[in-house]
């Protein structure tokens, strides 16, 4: 564990991600689902006084929402995940190398139970 914690603190928040991670991000928090506004506004409050930020660039990749002092990811999966699961259990995999805990909800997730998402979400700050 203490080496989880220590590249994490060594790569930055970023871990390193490149100039054009940012970029796409930028274009992506344009671009948002009606799922991810949904989350967003929830999240933007700072519940229990908890930053996120969304469409964080990390290495190759770009979380949904990130919450640096919780050390939480939040993915949302729509259609194109259920044909890249392998891809996504790969992603996970590194990301939690970085000491760092993915939650992943589905659409439908959103937009059927919010509440329970929200509670889920709870558990983890």
């Amino acid at each position: 564990m203490k080496e989880r914690k220590d590249l994490l603190k060594e790569e930055g928040m970023h871990a390193g991600a490149p100039a054009d991670k940012f970029a796409f991000a930028r274009i992506l928090r344009n671009l948002e689902t009606p799922q991810e506004k949904k989350l967003w506004n929830f999240l933007r409050t700072k519940p229990k006084d908890i930053k996120f930020r969304r469409q964080h660039p990390f290495k190759d990749y770009i979380f949904d929402f990130y919450c640096h002092k919780a050390k939480l990811v939040i993915e949302i999966d729509g259609h194109q995940h259920e044909s890249n699961q392998q891809y996504d259990k790969d992603r996970t995999e590194i990301i939690q190398g970085y000491g760092l805990k993915v939650i992943r909800f589905e659409n439908r997730e959103i937009d059927d139970n919010f509440e329970i998402v929200i509670k889920k979400l709870m558990k983890y700050f």
